[in-house]
Formats: C-alpha cells, structure tokens, sequence
C-alpha cells in the first residue's frame, strides 16, 4: 500500500534513494523473492534494532513490542518504497527510523496487544532478552550496542553462506576444521593436517582460499546496502570499528 507524507514514515525516506541497494529493493513488493529479502533484512537487523530500544531502557516486554511493531509499520506503510533510488547506507537509515518512530509513535505503539500484529521474525519471547543479558554492561551508547550487534550478525550470516557453499561441495569437514581462521580461534596448522590427512602445506592453501571466499562473500553481503562500490570499503573498516568498540 503506498504510504503518504501524514503516514509517519522515516524522516527523509522520500529523498533517500539509492542505485545500488539491491536487496533492499528485492524486498519491495508482493513476490516470493520480495518476501524472502524481507525476511533477510529483518533477521539481519531485529536484534540490532531489539538491543538499541532495551538499552534506551524500555523493559524486555516493550522493546520486543516495539521493535516488531516498527518492522510491521515498516511493510504496512510501504516505507521501504519510499527509500529506493539515491545514496546512503540502509543501516543508517533504518537505525534514524527506529530514532523517529520511538519519538513519534511510543505512546500508540505500546499499546498493541501482544500478538495482535504481523510477526515478521520468529523469536522465542526470552531469545532476544537472554542474548541482551549476555552484553557488556560498559557500553557508551545505545548506538554502539547496535552497531556491534549489526556487525556480529552480518558476519554470522556470511560465516552461514560460506558453510553451506562449503557443504554442497562436499567439504563440510574441511570448513569445521578451518573456520578457526576466520572466526579468530587459534589452532596449529599441523594438528589439522593430521586431523584432515592432509600436508600442512595444502592447509595452507586451504586456509588462504577459505578466507578469500569469506572476505568475497563479506564485500557482496555489504554491497546490497550501500550506495556505490566506493563506500564498501568505508562500510567494511567501519564493521571492524564497531566489533572493537
């Protein structure tokens, strides 16, 4: 349904347009692909979005209602359609919309009923807050706890995508032995080499093509919300940036 301006959407949202957002783009419209790069963005970004609004001290009750409620009014107003052809990075975006809706819309939205509007992600009622209650308690901001938790969950999703390129070529086993490259364990290369009957030189080789299909797959997964190539590699240093704050 297209939105309106009197329909609260996000501030800017029809002056934020984009070239290059590509998978907020497939997630326009009413098609099996729309739905499913929705589902995407949503996963992508709920526990992001969930830690922000607890840290802005709203009980675990009311972030959940909140945040799910923000994605409804997300797809119910269209405002996704209101974003789609200039610049700018969608976390951006969607973290100055969550800003606006809690400002604007905390009074009506705090009182829908529980289960009375479109779940869009499913979680278990206590997921969410077990994962919060695991933070660290010395966090500057609200706006560093979502950054690193969009970091976390972005790097979680392509550690998912390489695992199963790695599954359907039938290197399972390889991938679980050397995922500790990428995941910052530390293991020996010749333990493995015996663990995987392989020389320590060809786990070399292994290691060193593992990690350039996850920095590919790393830069493609940013890409999709970014405006141009030149600002993956501003987003990339930034991603590093927040998972050390």
């Amino acid at each position: 349904m297209p939105s309106s301006a009197n329909d609260s959407a996000p501030p800017g949202a029809r002056e934020f347009h984009t070239t290059h957002w590509s998978l907020v783009l497939r997630a326009q419209g009413d098609s099996l692909n729309a739905e499913a790069a929705l589902a995407r963005l949503c996963h992508t970004y709920w526990y992001p979005l969930y830690a922000f609004v607890r840290r802005q001290g709203h009980s675990p009750h009311d972030a959940q209602d909140l945040t799910q409620e923000f994605f409804a009014r997300l797809l119910a107003k269209d405002w996704l359609a209101n974003v789609a052809r200039e610049r700018g990075k969608f976390r951006s975006w969607l973290l100055a919309s969550m800003k606006h809706f809690l400002a604007n819309e905390w009074d009506r939205a705090k009182t829908v009923k529980r289960g009375g509007r479109t779940t869009l992600v499913s979680f278990h009622d206590d997921s969410a807050e077990m994962r919060y209650r695991q933070e660290p308690a010395d966090l500057a901001s609200p706006e560093i706890l979502f950054d690193r938790r969009w970091a976390h969950t972005l790097l979680d999703q392509v550690l998912a995508r390489l695992r199963e390129e790695q599954t359907a070529a039938g290197k399972l086993a390889q991938f679980d032995a050397l995922k500790f490259c990428l995941t910052g364990e530390k293991s020996a290369y010749a333990d493995v080499a015996r663990t995987l009957d392989m020389t320590e030189g060809a786990v070399k080789v292994a290691v060193h093509r593992l990690r350039d299909r996850y920095r590919t797959l790393l830069r493609a997964e940013i890409a999709e919300t970014v405006a141009t190539p030149e600002e993956i590699e501003d987003e990339l240093r930034y991603l590093l940036a927040a998972l050390s704050a």
